[in-house]
């Protein structure tokens, strides 16, 4: 160990004395290894970041959470919109019919949504989502008031006019959003009652989910009142399973009750999509696998360059180290020692161009998080990568310059000076 240990530092101090001395050559064959783990690196943690904002968006969606709509949420270049525009919205009656079929312990909510203005006075806000929910919509996506309450069970009984309003909404409205409980403001075509705020929930990175920052809750009867007819906003019944049932198990019950429910015959097609969050979830995945196939091969060329580069250095030192390697080879020196001693080399010289690397990864990501409102995560699985990497590189770069080294003949090796 202790033998192993004089050979690293002496092979690191050797190391740091060529790359001093030879700076031009240094930088022109340490920048293929910087540019390629830069590559490598900076495209997954971007896109490891991208998904992993991604994901907690659709997370937000509910967990263990189906969505009955009439639409496909999965998209796709050959989305037949044509056949699903003609399918039958969601009723709010077939809530109760899927509670009665279904034998779980299910949260069942329906739910419909538009876009309208909200105002208070001479404030006046335009784009805001109305969201029309039922009873059970806090237990498949739990709301979290920071002043004032949620709506209760009389409120959603006789559909009075109370409502929750979005953080934002309320900074822009009252200055303080602990003064916007109580006031009344001017909806679609109503007078509605603050009664609760949502805590700040921060930017949706999709642009979807709820975005309940900018958006008013109320209850589905309220709603009802300023609408002239319900299927025109996207009505849609969600669907939560109990922690003990999977969503594939609640899919196969959900799909059994709708078809029955809406007297569906064996031959005909589904006229619903039952879309479940953890479906839309792996989709997902998939589609940053792709995207990471192509950061990595974006980087394992400019890695070849620099593979290029790192073996150049050791030919060169090699060469200019030939009569020192004879003398330590007429000394005693092993095959396997001054085979070490280079391939330790080469991987030192192939990390320090990859620290430099992770470097400008660091500082992108330290850019991106501040300027760009896009947070961006550096994980120690990447680190532990990126120098896995580097070694890898440095030992198959440097592996024939060593071998031609440790082969050579003492006497021969002296003379060459």
């Amino acid at each position: 160990m202790r033998r192993t240990l004089e050979i690293l530092s002496t092979t690191l101090r050797l190391a740091l004395q060529e790359l001093a001395k030879n700076k031009m050559r240094t930088f022109l064959s340490l920048f293929g290894v910087t540019i390629g783990i830069f590559c490598i690196i900076g495209v997954l943690t971007t896109v490891s970041s991208l998904e992993k904002n991604v994901q907690n968006d659709i997370k937000s969606l509910g967990s263990n959470t189906i969505y009955i709509d009439k639409w496909d949420y999965q998209g796709g270049a050959d989305y037949p919109w044509w056949k699903y525009v003609n399918r039958p919205s969601p009723q709010l009656s077939e809530t109760n019919l899927i509670r009665e079929k279904v034998k779980a312990d299910i949260n069942v909510v329906y739910n419909f949504s538009t876009n309208s203005f909200i105002q208070y006075g001479d404030n006046k806000l335009d784009g805001i989502s109305y969201h029309g929910i039922t009873e059970e919509f806090d237990k498949i996506q739990p709301i979290e008031i920071v002043y004032g309450r949620y709506l209760n069970q009389m409120e959603f009984d006789h559909g009075t006019s109370s409502i929750v309003l979005g953080y934002e909404n309320a900074e822009k409205l009252f200055g303080n959003p602990e003064k916007a409980v109580g006031k009344e403001v001017t909806l679609r075509n109503k007078k509605g009652i603050i009664v609760g705020v949502i805590k700040k929930q921060g930017k949706s990175f999709i642009g979807g989910g709820w975005n309940f920052d900018q958006s008013i809750v109320l209850s589905y009867r309220f709603m009802k009142q300023m609408l002239f007819n319900e299927k025109f906003n996207n009505p849609k019944i969600i669907v939560k399973a109990p922690e003990n049932m999977n969503s594939d198990a609640l899919k196969d019950e959900l799909k059994g009750a709708m078809r029955s429910i809406r007297r569906l015959g064996p031959t005909q097609e589904d006229n619903f999509t039952l879309n479940a969050i953890s479906d839309i979830t792996k989709s997902v995945s998939s589609l940053f696998s792709s995207i990471n196939l192509g950061g990595w091969l974006i980087g394992i060329l400019s890695l070849i360059v620099g593979a290029f580069g790192i073996a150049n250095i050791m030919f060169v030192t090699v060469r200019e180290r030939t009569p020192i390697i004879g003398l330590k080879k007429a000394i005693g020196a092993k095959k396997r020692t001054i085979l070490l001693e280079f391939l330790l080399e080469s991987a030192i010289i192939c990390i320090i161009g990859g620290m430099i690397g992770l470097l400008l990864v660091v500082i992108l990501a330290f850019v991106s998080s501040s300027i760009f409102n896009f947070p961006v995560f550096v994980s120690g699985n990447i680190l532990a990568l990126a120098v896995g990497i580097c070694v890898l590189i440095g030992v198959l770069a440097g592996i024939i310059p060593a071998m031609i080294a440790a082969k050579m003949d003492p006497v021969v090796a002296i003379r060459s000076k």
